[in-house]
């Protein structure tokens, strides 16, 4: 997942990730022209390595940027040619999650990060006793790492996020 944090250091992690993994790009505080500049970027960047690229907004603009899905809770994406995917944070959400068609779930926080400063983390039990809750792929997020991914996939993990296991400095691993 991108957000302003990752500074610099966005650019390794694109290089790094794995062919067919994802990026979620959100950059939500960044404005609107710079935004969509770096989400170019990024695109040409996903392209050349077969990264798939989610786009965290709306499903018309997923579209005319020219992503390979949306992220997020909206219901008019149904019908349009994208991957779907959610952040979901409990049962009431994955529920809902569903009834959007959603492809993906991402699941947060499972363990305490920066991104969800102050929330209670669901840990490894929660998280798992959440994931038997749907079909639909279950993605951890929120403190991961690629050890603790592991460990995930064993409880019903689908695949893990992160932006600081990433990005931050000294830290960066996959």
């Amino acid at each position: 997942m991108t957000d302003e944090r990752a500074g610099e250091a966005l650019w390794m992690a694109l290089e790094r990730m794995p062919r067919g993994t994802g990026v979620i790009f959100r950059h939500h505080a960044t404005p609107p022209t710079e935004r969509r500049a770096l989400f170019d970027r990024v695109r040409a960047i996903a392209r050349r390595r077969g990264l798939m690229l989610i786009l965290a907004g709306r499903a018309e603009q997923a579209i005319g940027w020219r992503a390979d899905g949306v992220h997020g809770r909206a219901r008019n994406a149904a019908g349009m040619r994208l991957v779907r995917t959610a952040p979901v944070h409990s049962a009431r959400e994955i529920a809902r999650a569903s009834r959007i068609r959603a492809d993906l779930l991402l699941l947060s926080p499972v363990f305490p990060t920066r991104s969800h400063i102050g929330a209670q983390p669901l840990g490894r039990w929660r998280f798992a006793a959440l994931a038997a809750r749907t079909r639909i792929p279950i993605v951890a997020l929120g403190g991961m790492d690629a050890r603790r991914a592991r460990r995930m996939a064993a409880l019903g993990a689908y695949g893990w996020a992160a932006i600081d296991a990433l990005t931050a400095p000294g830290r960066i691993r996959t």
